[in-house]
């Protein structure tokens, strides 16, 4: 029992200095870029839609939550934000009826403006839904952030701003994604005072 629980111990340990090697990795700057460019969506009134699959879908309505929630007190000007992960019945209706690869596009055929902003996250970077999303988006002159591990796929090479998680252990890239949300909610929440600017009506 000791061996094996010394073995675990070991283990958790590797997985934790694995994290903070691949946290040591990340360009802050692309982050900051994010934020600017979630500022200029909020001045413009425009919207922001996050999509994923799996652990990365969960992530999307996550962030959908803290920062449809947070990021904004008050009665000021509030972000647009969307996850079309968020319903169900949109996803599975397209899927079923259409193709799981369309799943994401269609609905921004439906909800999107041009000058738009896509919060794209994927693992792999390849995720097919997400790529004919993406497409579709930049067709439409909108703005994507992507988040990405591994080598970062065809979504990397397709974003303008790229949150990039340097390593192939996807629990990792996971955790990390879920990092650069919250650090977003968190800057937001610190820029309050810039955020409700004289004059600013609801």
């Amino acid at each position: 029992m000791i061996a094996k629980k010394d073995m675990v111990n070991n283990r958790i340990a590797c997985y934790f200095e694995k994290l903070k090697d691949t946290i040591d990795l990340i360009d802050i700057n692309e982050i900051d870029r994010a934020v600017q460019l979630f500022m200029e969506v909020r001045r413009r009134g425009s919207h922001i839609f996050v999509l994923g699959n799996g652990g990365s879908a969960a992530t999307a309505n996550h962030f959908l939550c803290d920062f449809g929630k947070n990021a904004v007190k008050g009665d000021s000007k509030r972000f647009r934000v969307y996850s079309l992960c968020s319903s169900l019945e949109a996803v599975t209706a397209y899927a079923n009826d259409i193709s799981f690869d369309c799943v994401f596009k269609r609905q921004l055929i439906n909800l999107m403006d041009d000058g738009d902003v896509i919060l794209a996250i994927s693992a792999s970077g390849n995720s097919p839904n997400v790529i004919k999303a993406v497409q579709y988006a930049r067709r439409r002159n909108a703005k994507v952030i992507g988040m990405t591990g591994g080598t970062g796929g065809k979504l990397k090479e397709m974003s303008d701003i790229r949150l990039h998680v340097e390593s192939n252990i996807i629990e990792q890239v996971e955790d990390i994604h879920l990092i650069f949300a919250h650090i977003v909610v968190y800057l937001f929440k610190q820029y309050q005072a810039e955020l409700v600017t004289e004059g600013e009506g609801h």
